[in-house]
């Protein structure tokens, strides 16, 4: 029978060594928990770069003061935050309490100056309420909607006028209310996603749905309607569940004001989830400036995108391509194993070449010591297992080459070293050299 090139045997232990350092150096990768890294944007945009800032104009420091003066509540041209007087003057009482409401939108200069007007008591920059040392702001999404939703900070005021003289802040009131749409309100709505996908109402300010947050949130398309600020203090139409009928398999995304609410497919599942951490995120922004409806959706569709890829809900996600190290690992230690096995059946039908007595038992205790590699190798990672193997090599190529007697055994103890330090650390006598020699191939 033919026997294989000495070449050949070379070839195959050294694609075994190559596997063993590649699995051990993968062995050091962080652990990825998530289902996959969300493609969400993730640009951080300067102050005024995305229309946040409004043309209102703030009076000088001197003006504000004599507008205070004047009057308990001073409201500045675009002001669009509204409380429940009656809630807010009992909170009050008979102190003198002042409160001066300017629009969203202004710029770091004028939200200074409007900071620190003398003679207020309490500042209000578009929904953002401070006073003295202390800011109020919603923590639920009941205080999100008719902040977000129509202007109204009741909640913080009475609860800001507490803080500021030492009481406890009474319970919140949710002040918003639903109705059903009319059939003339529904008309044009329906018409118009049937039509394109999207109705934005009078008021509106989204021109457009982003077309890769879209898409990336909501692989299937979705159905968008954009409403203004909604009417302080009247009941907001329960547009998602009326146009849910007419549209049942399709996710709805509606806009009141800077208020965001999705219903259809799936929707319980993350809505929820969703509407905190986005304004739970980003409401303190959305209080102050005047964001423009597309950025705000744009930013709610990355958090939708984001909340997909956690994998939370055990719904369908986009593909993403395997990564190929991560399906090739698990076959490594096959692949040596079968590199081992074979390049030990070449060496044992290798012909076997006279020599000294002193040298007799070298070949063999190369073979017996291969062998070992072979059984440990399936159960050790230690670098020692590599540099074992290696020196048996380094021990074949020098029997092969006719290298001095000394140099081989040399060799060897090096490799049964390597082996030896192997089967200590995995606490396993019988794989230490002398014991396996003595009764295995050796």
């Amino acid at each position: 029978m033919a026997r294989a090139p000495g070449w050949v045997r070379w070839a195959v232990l050294g694609v075994a060594a190559v596997v063993v350092v590649v699995f051990l150096l993968a062995q050091r990768h962080a652990v990825d928990v998530s289902y996959g890294q969300s493609p969400a944007a993730r640009d951080v945009i300067p102050e005024g770069a995305a229309g946040e800032l409004s043309a209102a104009a703030v009076p000088s420091a001197g003006e504000l003061a004599a507008l205070v003066r004047a009057d308990p509540v001073v409201r500045l041209p675009g002001a669009i935050a509204r409380w429940d007087e009656k809630r807010v003057a009992d909170a009050i009482g008979d102190r003198d309490v002042r409160i001066l409401v300017a629009p969203p939108g202004l710029d770091e200069a004028e939200r200074d100056r409007v900071r620190t007007a003398e003679g207020a008591t309490i500042r209000v920059i578009g929904t953002d309420v401070s006073g003295g040392p202390y800011a109020a702001a919603g923590d639920s999404s009941d205080d999100w909607r008719a902040q977000f939703g129509t202007g109204d900070v009741t909640n913080q005021l009475v609860a800001l006028v507490a803080g500021l003289h030492g009481e406890d802040a009474p319970p919140d009131v949710d002040p918003v209310t639903w109705r059903e749409p009319t059939a003339a309100e529904l008309e044009p709505v329906l018409a118009d996603l049937r039509a394109t996908g999207v109705h934005r109402a009078a008021g509106a300010t989204l021109t457009d749905v982003p077309a890769e947050a879209a898409r990336s949130a909501f692989p299937d398309g979705a159905l968008y309607l954009a409403l203004p600020l909604q009417p302080f203090g009247e009941p907001l139409p329960a547009w998602g569940p009326a146009l849910a009928k007419s549209f049942p398999d399709k996710p709805i995304v509606v806009l009141y004001g800077s208020w965001i609410t999705s219903t259809g497919p799936h929707a319980a599942d993350f809505a929820d989830v969703v509407g905190a951490t986005f304004y739970g995120r980003f409401a303190e922004r959305l209080a102050r400036y005047a964001y423009p409806q597309r950025a705000i959706l744009s930013a709610y569709l990355n958090k939708v995108t984001d909340v997909r890829y956690a994998g939370l809900f055990d719904r369908p996600l986009p593909y993403r391509p395997a990564d190929p190290l991560e399906v090739a690992l698990p076959a490594l230690p096959l692949v040596f194993l079968a590199c081992a096995v074979t390049f030990l059946a070449l060496s044992v039908r290798s012909p076997r070449r006279p020599t000294r007595d002193g040298t007799r038992r070298a070949p063999a205790r190369l073979a017996g010591l291969t062998a070992l590699a072979v059984e440990v190798s399936a159960l050790s990672r230690d670098p020692a297992l590599t540099r074992g193997i290696a020196k048996l090599g380094a021990a074949r190529d020098a029997l092969a080459g006719g290298v001095p007697d000394r140099r081989v055994a040399a060799l060897l103890d090096d490799a049964q070293s390597e082996l030896d330090h192997t089967a200590r650390a995995l606490g396993r006598p019988e794989y230490r050299p002398d014991a396996y020699l003595a009764g295995g191939p050796a």
